[in-house]
C-alpha cells in the first residue's frame, strides 16, 4: 500500500527499538526536540464554514467546541495571554520547558492571510514554543493560506491538522460535514511538499460504517501521504444533534471491545513512519454523555496494550507485506 505521494523527509526515530508498539507523538517530540512537549490550546476566535452558513449552517453533528478545547471554556485572552496561561498550567503538571502552540478551536486557516499572519506570528516570538499547530478542515485551506503555512513551516516546527473524519459521503453529509472526501483529496495534493506534517483527524464508529469502512478510510489516508493521524471514537456531548440520536435511540456508540479491535486492525495497515498522535477521546464531565468507558484513558491505553500484544503485533506489520 504506497502512498501517492512523498512522505516528509524528517526524522525516524527507532520507536519498534525503544520497545513500542505504535509510533506515539510523545516518543517523537521527544527524539525530535530532546524533551518533553506539550500542546498549549489557543482560541483564535475562529468559527466554521458550516456554522456560519457559508456551506450550511448547524456546525457538525457532534461538535460542541467546548467541549473538544480547553481553551474555548475559559474567558478569551489575546493569543499571549492564553500561552502564558496554558503553560503556567501545564508547568504545574508536568516537568516539561518545550511547548507547542496549537490552534485548536474550530477552522485556524479560515480568514484572510492579513489576519491569518499575526496570529501565527504572535508566538513565533516566544523562546518556550518549539513549534506550532493548526487545526483546520479540507475546504478551508486556499493557495494563498498553503503559502503563508509553508513560509511557516520553513522557520519552525509545524503541523497542520485536517479533520478528515472518513472518507465516505454519506457519513460526511450525516455529521453535516458541508463538504465530502473531493475536498480531501484536493487539500492534501497542494498540501504535499511543503515542508509541514499533515495530520489526519479519523473518528471510528460513526453509524453505518462497518470496520471495513473505517479500514478503507486507514487506507486512503495512507494513500493520500498524510504523515500523521489523530484517531478516536465517536463520543456525545450536550446540546449537540449527536445527543439528541442517541437520546432517541437512533444511534448507538461504539462499544470499547469493537472499538480496540478496529483500532488494532488500523494501526496493523499503518506505515511504521506515521506518526500516532492519538488513540482515544473523551469530553469533561459536565459536557458529557456517553459512551462512559472513553472518560477511562488509563483504561483505553491498557486495552489497546493488551490487545496489541494478544496478538503479537504492532503498527505497520499488515503494511510492509505491501
Amino acid at each position: 500500500m504506497a502512498s501517492i505521494f512523498p512522505a516528509l523527509d524528517r526524522p525516524k526515530p527507532d520507536w519498534r527499538g525503544a520497545g513500542l508498539r505504535y509510533f506515539s507523538l510523545g516518543f517523537y517530540l521527544r527524539e525530535r526536540f530532546g524533551g518533553r512537549v506539550q500542546k498549549v490550546s489557543l482560541d483564535a476566535g475562529f468559527t466554521c464554514p458550516n456554522v456560519d452558513g457559508t456551506v450550511t449552517t448547524g456546525g457538525c453533528t457532534f461538535c460542541d467546541n467546548r467541549s473538544f478545547s480547553p481553551s474555548r471554556r475559559q474567558p478569551r485572552l489575546k493569543i499571549g495571554g492564553q500561552l502564558d496561561d496554558g503553560i503556567r498550567r501545564l508547568k504545574r503538571r508536568y516537568d516539561v520547558e518545550q511547548f507547542i502552540a496549537y490552534f485548536q478551536p474550530a477552522t485556524n486557516t479560515y480568514a484572510p492571510v492579513d489576519r491569518l499572519r499575526p496570529l501565527y506570528e504572535s508566538v513565533l516570538g516566544d523562546s518556550r514554543v518549539v513549534g506550532v499547530a493548526i487545526g483546520t478542515r479540507p475546504d478551508c485551506v486556499p493557495d494563498d493560506v498553503l503559502g503563508l503555512l509553508e513560509e511557516l513551516a520553513g522557520r519552525t516546527y509545524l503541523s497542520v491538522e485536517y479533520g478528515i473524519q472518513t472518507m465516505h459521503n454519506r457519513s460526511l453529509d450525516w455529521m453535516n460535514r458541508g463538504h465530502h472526501h473531493d475536498a480531501t483529496i484536493d487539500a492534501l495534493a497542494r498540501s504535499r511538499g511543503r515542508g509541514f506534517e499533515i495530520c489526519a483527524h479519523l473518528i471510528l464508529g460513526l453509524p453505518g460504517e462497518t470496520p471495513a469502512d473505517m479500514l478503507a478510510t486507514a487506507r486512503e489516508v495512507v494513500r493520500l501521504g498524510v504523515d500523521a493521524v489523530k484517531i478516536h471514537n465517536l463520543y456525545a456531548v450536550k446540546r449537540t444533534p449527536l445527543a439528541d440520536q442517541v437520546e432517541r435511540g437512533e444511534v448507538t456508540l461504539i462499544s470499547r471491545a469493537d472499538y480496540i479491535r478496529t483500532l488494532v486492525d488500523i494501526l496493523e495497515i499503518l506505515p511504521p513512519e506515521i506518526i500516532v498522535e492519538r488513540v482515544s477521546g473523551d469530553a469533561p464531565g459536565d459536557y458529557f454523555i456517553g459512551p462512559s468507558w472513553c472518560l477511562d484513558k488509563p483504561g483505553v491505553l491498557r486495552a489497546l496494550d493488551a490487545e496489541l500484544t494478544r496478538r503479537d503485533t504492532w503498527q505497520g506489520k499488515r503494511a510492509l507485506g505491501g
